[in-house]
């Protein structure tokens, strides 16, 4: 209630916006500034994104989506998007595209196999308008690379590193956590225990494999947690 109290006082703003679950914060301001200031001011709720399911889609949940590029790259963007659930896929285009009402309500009619092609849409469309043709273009290639066969796999989450460290061995369990495919070393041993962890679309079964200039392809190591969750080692001479 505070702060619009002070948003009113230090820029005279008179309306604040927010999601339902905010409506009763909201509208304890409305009162705090009627009462303190003697003025009218206004709230505006709209009902928050939610899954399938029912589930809040927001910055507190898990697997949280991020624009800012540094925090969620345009590739594990597309991922977001592509990977959602079949009963959202329509509401999504809606929301999250400017596509033609009658093309969202042709590609929500697809199903089974087909219903993937609206998936790709979503993901490429939404892409677009937050990273631009470029990234986009560049995270529908990598998709392609990893699952689909082709494809150019640049976009997909990178990290150099000297060479060096590859001499005498990099640990599994440390750069799979130092790389974010994990929280911490603790949950890549237990994931490699339970057969979700690959290098170079091998799975891998030793918690302590270290990693050298033997695993090394023309696209760097491949590193894979469960499914999806990708990520590219380079590699430089220093």
């Amino acid at each position: 209630a505070y702060d619009f109290l002070e948003l009113y006082r230090r820029y005279g703003c008179v309306l604040q916006t927010g999601g339902d679950d905010q409506w009763s914060n909201i509208l304890a301001g409305v009162d705090l500034i009627r009462r303190v200031e003697g003025v009218t001011v206004h709230a505006l709720t709209y009902p928050l994104l939610t899954t399938a399911t029912g589930a809040k889609m927001g910055k507190t949940a898990a697997g949280a989506v991020w624009l800012d590029p540094e925090k969620v790259s345009p590739y594990e963007y597309y991922q977001y998007w592509i990977n959602c659930d079949d009963q959202d896929v329509e509401k999504l285009l809606k929301i999250f595209t400017f596509l033609p009402l009658a093309e969202i309500k042709h590609l929500a009619a697809l199903e089974g196999a087909e219903l993937r092609e609206a998936k790709r849409v979503l993901a490429y469309e939404a892409t677009l308008i937050t990273h631009g043709e470029a990234a986009a273009q560049a995270a529908e290639q990598a998709a392609k690379a990893l699952f689909a066969g082709g494809g150019d796999v640049a976009a997909i989450p990178a990290t150099v590193l000297p060479l060096s460290r590859l001499e005498q061995g990099l640990g599994l369990l440390e750069i799979f956590a130092e790389v974010g495919l994990t929280k911490s070393r603790g949950e890549a041993r237990r994931m490699v225990q339970q057969g979700g962890v690959y290098v170079n679309d091998v799975r891998i079964d030793e918690p302590e494999t270290l990693l050298t200039t033997n695993n090394i392809t023309d696209q760097g190591i491949l590193l894979r947690a469960g499914k999806k969750k990708y990520h590219r080692l380079v590699f430089e001479e220093q």
